[in-house]
């Protein structure tokens, strides 16, 4: 099956002052749509140059990464920015919601630079929150949701143009542990509806939710390996989970 990340040679060197570090020194991966991966490192390891280059938010120095089997290294600032838009659903530890936007024109934000009309939007918008439980607080605010709630809606708006991947960067950094094991619940549930998952995370209980763990230290990919999912706490699936968040 052809991967739909196909990263090999990949360096990435940055100038600071005098010096040049070098964040990524050769990494290959390659990464397909059915897969649950977890990339892990310590702070300085190059795993968040790894995340910003796979979601094409950065360009390597060097190395060739193909996405969906189409070369991205060359491409230019509109052509990457149309693959972060079309393709790649992003989530963040810090949810990056607009505070005076509602939860519909938050999850709606995309869909306006894709240029679609305004009641396929709203329509598609009301589709992604009802899709993460949040279908009855469409119209509040983020200083009206808690912390889990406003989590969801930045991973409805991750998945309101349908991409390929979606890519979570330290997802429940900034929620409690049972906060945080809601949210890997509904991202268990988005991958057992067929998306590919990318988990940036420094957390070993985290990354056990994923079925491949990648290892990074100093540049270079350490090790790269399948593992046994990690079973819901106190048998509770990942539907059931999601209902509570």
């Amino acid at each position: 099956m052809q991967p739909i990340i196909d990263l090999k040679g990949i360096t990435k060197e940055y100038i600071m002052g005098t010096q040049v570090v070098r964040a990524l020194r050769g990494v290959d991966i390659e990464i397909h749509q059915n897969e649950y991966v977890a990339i892990m490192g310590p702070s300085g390891s190059g795993k968040s140059t790894l995340m910003n280059l796979i979601g094409c938010l950065d360009t390597p120095t060097a190395g060739t990464y193909l996405f969906d089997n189409v070369s991205v290294e060359n491409m230019t600032d509109d052509e990457l920015a149309e693959i972060r838009n079309q393709k790649i659903g992003f989530v963040f530890q810090t949810f990056n919601l607009l505070p005076r936007a509602d939860a519909l024109h938050n999850v709606e934000l995309p869909l306006i630079y894709s240029g679609l009309a305004a009641g396929e939007r709203r329509t598609r918008a009301l589709e992604a929150l009802d899709s993460v439980g949040l279908g009855d607080r469409v119209d509040h605010k983020p200083n009206e949701l808690s912390g889990g709630q406003r989590q969801r809606v930045a991973i409805a708006r991750a998945l309101v143009n349908n991409p390929s991947i979606i890519l979570a960067d330290e997802p429940t950094g900034n929620l409690d542990t049972t906060t945080g094991e809601e949210i890997m619940a509904v991202l268990e549930i988005l991958f057992q509806q067929g998306n590919a998952i990318i988990l940036v995370t420094h957390e070993e209980y985290i990354a056990e939710h994923a079925n491949r763990i990648v290892r990074i230290l100093d540049g270079i990919i350490g090790s790269d390996e399948k593992v046994e999912r990690r079973r819901h706490a106190n048998g509770v699936t990942a539907a059931q989970s999601a209902d509570q968040v």
